[in-house]
């Protein structure tokens, strides 16, 4: 039975109509969106008095089943197939005496104007707009000038749409540019799932008087989970908010047909700002043997622990996924904008929208875990926010770790799951030779985390590998006690500090573009200037080029440096590679680099690259500066820490490399100083490769 037009054009034939009618027979036939998925909707806007045309009725029972709900009577359906009118003139007979059907063409109607409170289209418009072609387009604004011509001011067209871009872009240009106000609602459950994956919409379209001048457009849109409106700025950013929401639904569709291949993510926004709430991302494990109650659960990510590679990185997605033991996790990560009230606030919160995340064969009424680590949703304080004219915005936060641990770290907002810097804070201790507190006196709230900078530990292991690599200096018993070390890119200062205070008598300088950085670094991480420890606020690149010219003493600053790092990120994400600049590894740079660096020195540089080939040019141009190249990579990370030697007597014995690194960590370890048990230099250069 053929019952699709042979062409889009079709839609527009009374003659296909009177066909398709006539073959379908008694059988209601419902574009999209039944009446109880409309009737929320509806029951906003129509009252019982209102007098209501129905564009475009065929045999849909909408009408019907408002009138016989009560919601309004005064329904007049017009329709341009003779056949559908005389079939639902006979259904409805004598039921329903102050409803009509008419024949009539909506492109030209024979009402009077402002005859009707209340217009409906149930998916005509979308019939009719099936191109963009100018006959089209035209036959469409006549549909928009009669709809207009026969509502009253204040009365209101209702437009049931699966908005496709034109359609919805159209609809919503006309009537915003004639003054009226435009709200689209998203259908709740919308629609046969079988027939229409994406979601149905329903545009309200309020008729205004047309005020002369360029009066300010009304838009809004209004999400199927809230009955609040959210006012949107622009067509474009209306139309820009359907699409999400269709994508959604076509995501959660293939979701549910199918096990995802890769992992997806998406976010959740906040419905009062528009800002991501929660970022989600969907694993699917299919090793995972399936049992009853192993489909589907939630994992929600402690607050300020979604950077870790546990939980930031696919790989460790994935292995969650497996250990926990379901064939579909769905991990949660909460954004450091929002407050959240706890476990149960999130879960009740997020319950309706992960299910329709939920696999396929999930049994019905299966009651779906929520999981964490210790049950809780961890801790974040935002300690300080600012912007900085070379950095952008950033904040300062302080989040706990695994146990008891509370870490400081710096963050860029422009790449906020980068953590640009990072400090262990100190526990605190019970003050001695003091007399006991009094009951009535506050006591200390175990929730907030200590003050003070553990200035010991080495929270980012490309730092602790960067400081291992100065084993490469001097001979195989020792590093030579007096050091010139230069360091690029200052951040929260744990780099700079740690090497001087554990070189007791290394003389550290610190080149640092953005001022604010050197402010953020004093006051948050404990960074402080001294004898022993400069910092320059200036370009690298022009730091570097000057002292090279000049080849002499400046302002105290040693010519040659013992070591010179680089730790420095990009400010361009286009490019496939964070760490460093581009200009930081060019030939003529990297010449300068050597100038100014001791023969039996060691160039230290942090790379961030994911562009394979980028890298591989990068690695080809230290070559040909540096005649002796290690390489160690940041297992779970990109980082990549690459030593290079302006000579090639330097060490090349991987027993002799470790047994460096043993003199030099029995060198720093002193009797009275702190130390991390677990960095041990000798590890850190197990896996160094010479390139």
């Amino acid at each position: 039975m053929e019952l699709l037009p042979r062409s889009p054009g079709e839609f527009g034939s009374a003659r296909y109509w009177d066909r398709f009618f006539r073959q379908r027979g008694q059988r209601p036939f419902e574009w999209y969106g039944a009446f109880p998925e409309l009737c929320p909707v509806l029951q906003k806007y129509v009252r019982p008095r209102d007098k209501v045309l129905v564009v475009g009725c065929g045999n849909s029972e909408l009408s019907e089943q408002m009138y016989d709900v009560g919601m309004c009577e005064d329904i007049v359906n017009i329709d341009i197939s003779d056949a559908v009118i005389r079939q639902m003139q006979e259904r409805s007979g004598s039921k329903r005496p102050k409803m009509s059907y008419l024949l009539m063409n909506m492109l030209q109607m024979d009402f009077p104007d402002a005859h009707f409170q209340v217009v409906l289209d149930k998916g005509t418009l979308d019939a009719v707009l099936t191109d963009e072609e100018e006959a089209t387009l035209a036959k469409v604004d006549k549909m928009f000038a009669e709809i207009s011509r026969v509502l009253q001011v204040g009365g209101r067209y209702f437009c049931v749409s699966l908005a496709q871009t034109h359609v919805l872009k159209k609809a919503v240009k006309y009537f915003s540019q004639e003054g009226w106000v435009v709200r689209v609602h998203q259908v709740a459950g919308s629609g046969d799932k079988q027939q229409f994956v994406l979601p149905v919409f329903v545009y309200v379209m309020t008729k205004f008087r047309k005020i002369p001048g360029s009066a300010p457009q009304i838009l809004e849109i209004c999400p199927e989970e809230q009955d609040k409106p959210m006012r949107v700025e622009s067509v474009e950013r209306l139309v820009a908010a359907v699409k999400d929401r269709q994508h959604y639904a076509l995501l959660c569709s293939q979701l549910s047909k199918t096990p995802c291949g890769e992992q997806v993510s998406l976010d959740l926004c906040d419905k009062e700002s528009g800002r991501p709430r929660y970022t989600l991302h969907v694993v699917d494990s299919p090793s995972v043997k399936p049992s009853r109650d192993n489909h589907f659960a939630i994992f929600i990510i402690p607050q300020g622990r979604e950077t870790e590679w546990l939980f930031g990185t696919e790989e460790g997605r994935r292995q969650l996924a497996t250990s926990a033991g379901f064939r579909r996790l769905v991990t949660v990560a909460l954004h450091r904008e929002q407050h959240y009230e706890g476990m149960a606030g999130i879960q009740a919160e997020l319950s309706g929208k992960v299910m329709e995340l939920a696999p396929p064969g999930l049994p019905a009424r299966q009651q779906v875990p929520f999981l964490s680590v210790g049950g809780d949703i961890g801790v974040r304080t935002v300690r300080h926010r600012d912007t900085s004219p070379l950095s952008g915005e950033y904040v300062v936060e302080d989040v706990k770790g695994d146990g008891t641990c509370y870490f400081r770290r710096l963050v860029f907002l422009c790449n906020r799951n980068v953590v640009q810097s990072e400090a262990r804070l100190l526990a605190r201790t019970p003050l001695t030779g003091q007399k006991k507190r009094r009951k009535d006196k506050k006591k200390a709230n175990p929730a907030e985390p200590p003050a003070a900078i553990d200035k010991s530990y080495l929270c980012c292991e490309h730092h602790k590998a960067m400081v291992a690599g100065l084993c490469l200096l001097g001979g195989p018993d020792s590093v030579p006690a007096l050091l010139a070390v230069l360091v690029v890119g200052l951040g929260g200062g744990s780099l700079p500090l740690f090497v001087h205070d554990y070189f007791s008598q290394a003389h550290v300088a610190v080149v640092e573009i953005d001022p604010s950085m050197l402010e953020v670094a004093t006051h948050w991480f404990g960074f402080s200037q001294g004898d022993r420890m400069q910092v320059h606020i200036s370009d690298g690149l022009d730091y570097v080029a000057k002292l090279a010219a000049e080849g002499t003493v400046l302002q105290s600053i040693p010519a040659q440096y013992d070591a010179i790092m680089f730790d420095v990120d990009s400010k361009d994400l286009t490019v496939g590679m964070s760490c460093p600049p581009p200009a930081f590894v060019e030939k003529p740079f990297l010449q300068k680099v050597k100038t100014i660096l001791k023969p039996e020195g060691v160039f230290v540089l942090n790379l961030v690259c994911r562009d394979a080939q980028l890298k591989e040019s990068v690695l080809a141009t230290l070559r040909e500066v540096f005649p002796l190249l290690y390489a160690r990579c940041i297992e779970g990370e990109v980082n990549e820490i690459l030593f290079c030697q302006p000579s090639p007597k330097g060490c090349q014995d991987p027993a002799e490399l470790g047994a460096r690194a043993r003199a030099l960590e029995g060198a720093l370890r002193q009797p009275g100083r702190p130390w991390d048990s677990s960095y041990v230099l000798a590890d850190m250069l197990q896996a160094v490769k010479i390139l």
